[in-house]
């Protein structure tokens, strides 16, 4: 299937130069084929580091060029359609790229805020250039005034603890519960983390955002929360480069893919990180998620070439790690179908940890890069996967048989 009879090589195009894109590309360079990466800024982002840019102790990004395996040619540009008639890649720039396969790992960005106000006064954190204006908005302020970071999952703690750990006055509205995907005992200690850095955790019933204004947020309940910097970190979406496509997606705007991350809709495109929805059950959005969903996509494309049968995705998950400051954090473990469990590490172990985490992921991606296939993931499988997809076919026959 679709070989370049030029030159007789396979032409793979990666849309999306984050974790499991740059991961995939690397990957794929383990077979003589040309390897494309398209991604709109040549520099690689250390999501997981943007909320130390946002407090100013790290850049969090690198040149994707010093990433990138020298076999894999870089495009700086934008996809804006996917032509799986022409099996080409629509560019920004009036470019177009035809391609054998695609990796579609185009990644998450900020959900479009709901709340009025918010896209007017508040800062997203989730692309590095929303992280780049919100450093310059808290920079621009005064040492006291009063910072709020809305929403109550990873990155909004991270920010809320970064920012107060130097001197800010920071305020953290969850939206309901600190940390939702943490075990209560590790709630606990987090929540007494925040209060000894002088963090106001606003939690529980009406602690949801209802209004944003530019010095204010309003909640549900009616309380005013000051705010001279409010920072948005409340959900997730994906772009809709899919959907546009005419590709089948999930609600959220994910590609639909079956268990080998192949589109439902073409065997010629596989999907990656974020932007992956498997049997319409996708992990949760994390780079711990992407990287081995990077080399899974690859190794779906390798095993395609070569004629054999291509592997089912089977990721396991080990933890979560959260800084809460340069010299604290808290590391929660998980069972590997990504369910909190009771151990927990906190205090400076856990940020040796979470730092240890941030290095490894980074270099783990320069190492595919130099290695191609070195980089593996067998230790941390999944096994209970086929379950949670069974469950549903389980209760569907229950209900046709009492009907």
């Amino acid at each position: 299937m679709g070989e370049n009879t030029g030159t007789g090589r396979h032409r793979v195009v990666v849309i999306g130069g984050g974790y499991a894109g740059t991961m995939a590309a690397n990957r794929l360079t383990r077979r003589d084929a040309e390897v494309t990466l398209v991604n709109p800024r040549p520099e690689f982002v250390e999501r997981i580091r943007l909320h130390q840019l946002v407090g100013g102790t790290h850049d969090a990004v690198h040149r994707l060029r010093d990433v990138l395996a020298e076999r894999v040619a870089l495009v700086v540009d934008e996809a804006t359609r996917i032509d799986t008639a022409r099996g080409a890649v629509d560019l920004a720039s009036g470019r177009t790229l035809e391609y054998d396969y695609l990796v579609y790992a185009v990644g998450s960005a900020g959900a479009e805020p709901t709340v009025p106000g918010a896209a007017e006064f508040a800062h997203p954190l989730s692309t590095l250039e929303d992280a780049r204006r919100a450093r310059a908005a808290v920079e621009a302020a005064p040492l006291g005034a009063p910072v709020a970071v809305v929403g109550g999952g990873p990155t909004g703690i991270e920010a809320a603890a970064e920012l107060a750990e130097r001197g800010r006055p920071v305020t953290l509205v969850t939206g309901g519960v600190l940390g939702p995907s943490l075990h209560p005992a590790a709630r606990r200690a987090l929540a007494a983390r925040l209060r000894a850095l002088g963090v106001l955790v606003l939690d529980g019933a009406g602690a949801r955002a209802a209004e944003v204004g530019p010095a204010v947020v309003r909640l549900d309940d009616g309380r005013a929360v000051r705010s001279d910097v409010t920072l948005w970190t409340a959900g997730f979406g994906v772009p809709d480069l899919a959907a546009r496509s005419g590709l089948s997606t999930d609600g959220a705007g994910r590609l639909l893919t079956d268990e080998t991350l192949t589109s439902v809709d073409d065997p010629r495109i596989v999907a990656a990180g974020d932007a992956a929805a498997p049997s319409g059950a996708p992990y949760r959005m994390s780079c711990q998620a992407a990287l081995p969903l990077g080399s899974h996509a690859a190794d779906v494309l390798l095993a395609r070439m070569a004629g054999t049968t291509p592997p089912t995705v089977a990721v396991g998950f080990v933890g979560q790690c959260l800084s809460t400051g340069r010299s604290s954090g808290l590391v929660q473990t998980a069972s590997t179908d990504d369910r909190a469990r009771a151990p927990f590490v906190r205090g400076r172990a856990a940020a040796a940890i979470k730092e240890a985490v941030c290095w490894s992921t980074y270099a783990g991606l320069v190492v595919e890069g130099r290695h191609p296939g070195l980089v593996q993931w067998a230790f941390v499988k999944d096994g209970r996967r086929r379950r949670l997809l069974e469950a549903p076919r389980r209760c569907d026959a229950a209900r046709s048989r009492t009907a």
